[in-house]
């Protein structure tokens, strides 16, 4: 073979492929994220347990008042009815959170439909309702705030008459 002859070989690039360790670590990812989404979700979701729980004892210093309802429709078809409301607090303590149960009185006798959910204040109203956790903007002793709950699967044996609400738990500093 002469000098100018020469061939030129290309090398070879190694042949690629996952290892074992790569898919066993990627699949653990996605199940994390898939635990935290699931947790998130609950957490946000309200329960619906059917059952009348026990307020804690500062409850009664966190009255109620003022519950006027409204009704929409989303674009779905589907329905949510929103329950505006303030609440007092005539206790010592500062209020930074609060789990409320709210009961669906129905008209045909069946069980009544009960939630609990967290309590969300209204922290604007223009251009419209925007809510707050009570931890950005706690309820001193003394003081009263408006807030507004939201469902979303109140059922249609729902007698249409104001739900009663109650402070089941109270956080407080």
């Amino acid at each position: 073979m002469a000098a100018d002859d020469t061939v030129l070989s290309m090398p070879q690039e190694p042949e690629r492929t996952v290892s074992a360790r790569t898919w066993a670590i990627a699949a653990l990812v996605v199940l994390i994220l898939l635990g935290v989404a699931a947790i998130a979700t609950l957490r946000r979701s309200p329960s619906n347990t059917g059952a009348l729980l026990t307020p804690d004892a500062y409850a009664a210093s966190l009255p109620i008042t003022g519950v006027t309802m409204t009704e929409a429709t989303n674009g779905a078809g589907g329905k949510a009815i929103y329950v505006d409301a303030t609440i007092g607090n005539t206790g010592t303590k500062t209020l930074t959170g609060a789990v409320m149960q709210v009961t669906f009185n129905t008209a045909d006798g069946n069980a009544p439909h009960r939630e609990t959910l967290p309590l969300s204040l209204i922290r604007t109203r223009e251009p419209y309702v925007d809510l707050q956790p009570v931890s950005a903007d706690p309820v001193k002793p003394g003081d009263h705030k408006d807030f507004r709950l939201i469902f979303e699967s109140v059922p249609d044996s729902w007698d249409v008459q104001p739900p009663a609400i109650q402070v089941i738990h109270a956080d407080l500093k």
